[in-house]
């Protein structure tokens, strides 16, 4: 069993949301949460967040234990930045990966299989990058191998990961199972959820 670190992307400050976005209730939980339990449903150990605006106010209001918080300075320079920022904060602690499993915490409708196929290719599969098919694009969630950690380090800005991803597809395998990749960044993309679950 491949030992992997599961990467949850929540620094942004979700200026689309005009709230914080994190914290947005879906049948009352928020939408980290939802992420989190999804996740810590199939994992039981490193389970690491990485928060930038509203730090803490966001881990205030988060309840769940054996999830470590790792706070990103540089969460204005994008989602690359929080990866690079989890890597950082691997070296410095001497944890060592095989792979960097990265979630963001505002695709709610992502099921658990989707997640546990995506697991279950990289552990069959040595050092290849484990992405979601969105059609045209490659992107996230992703599973990294270490063989890739230098290379990241060196991303930038918003699309930074897409971009990394997206020039190495004869690199990647994707699940053969789908999912609803919908990513919320609005307050209408939260009402069409919302409204999409009551159906």
């Amino acid at each position: 069993m491949k030992n992997i670190a599961i990467v949850i992307l929540a620094a942004g400050k979700s200026s689309r949301m005009n709230s914080i976005k994190q914290l947005e209730k879906i049948n009352n939980k928020t939408l980290l949460e939802l992420t989190l339990e999804k996740v810590k449903s199939i994992f039981s150990e490193n389970i690491f967040c990485v928060l930038g605006a509203n730090a803490d106010k966001i881990k205030s209001e988060i309840n769940i234990k054996n999830v470590e918080f790792i706070t990103n300075e540089n969460f204005e320079n994008g989602l690359s930045s929080s990866i690079i920022t989890s890597l950082n904060y691997f070296k410095s602690k001497k944890l060592h990966f095989d792979g960097i499993f990265i979630l963001l915490a505002d695709q709610p409708a992502i099921e658990t299989s989707y997640l546990e196929a995506m697991l279950h290719l990289f552990q069959t599969n040595d050092d290849i990058i484990i992405a979601s098919n969105y059609g045209k694009k490659l992107g996230v969630p992703v599973i990294f191998p270490e063989k890739h950690f230098s290379s990241l380090l060196l991303i930038e800005g918003n699309k930074g990961a897409k971009e990394f991803i997206n020039k190495r597809k004869r690199e990647i395998i994707c699940p053969q199972q789908t999912t609803n990749l919908f990513d919320i960044d609005t307050k209408e993309d939260l009402q069409h959820y919302k409204n999409s679950i009551l159906k």
